[in-house]
């Protein structure tokens, strides 16, 4: 999977978040949790944006290189901190995929999936969402 990483400033009220490799894709949140939601959401339209134009998508750099980056050093000095995010992008494609749960878990979700009113499939899609936005 590849995983971004992401630039967190906060200001008084607000927190921005830009990606050094894309410029361009940023994000906002009243919070820091929805900040980086805001920001999981950017990333994939920027990405799916750039690839329905024919634009090349800059592949993320390692944590080192960008240690060593003279702009990032100086934004890590301003007190700006990183994260990083995965890139999930939806194809649209159902595949099956044969999973072995705790019955007790498996009877949560079901209980959930019908609360929710969705399939077992998609709340556990809905689930994974949630988890790979998740900093690392």
């Amino acid at each position: 999977m590849t995983r971004y990483t992401e630039l967190i400033d906060s200001e008084a009220g607000g927190y921005g978040v830009t990606f050094p490799d894309l410029p361009g894709c940023t994000a906002m949140g009243d919070t820091l949790d929805t900040a980086l939601h805001n920001a999981a959401d950017s990333l994939r339209d920027y990405v799916v944006d750039a690839r329905e134009h024919g634009e090349t998508i800059a592949q993320p750099r390692s944590l080192e290189l960008l240690r060593n980056d003279p702009e990032m050093r100086e934004a890590l000095a301003g007190g700006v901190s990183f994260a990083t995010v995965a890139l999930v992008l939806s194809t649209g494609r159902p595949v099956k995929a044969n999973l072995s749960l705790d019955e007790g878990i498996l009877a949560a979700i079901d209980a959930e999936a019908v609360r929710r009113r969705l399939t077992r499939s998609a709340l556990i899609e809905l689930m994974a969402r949630e988890m790979l936005v998740d900093v690392a």
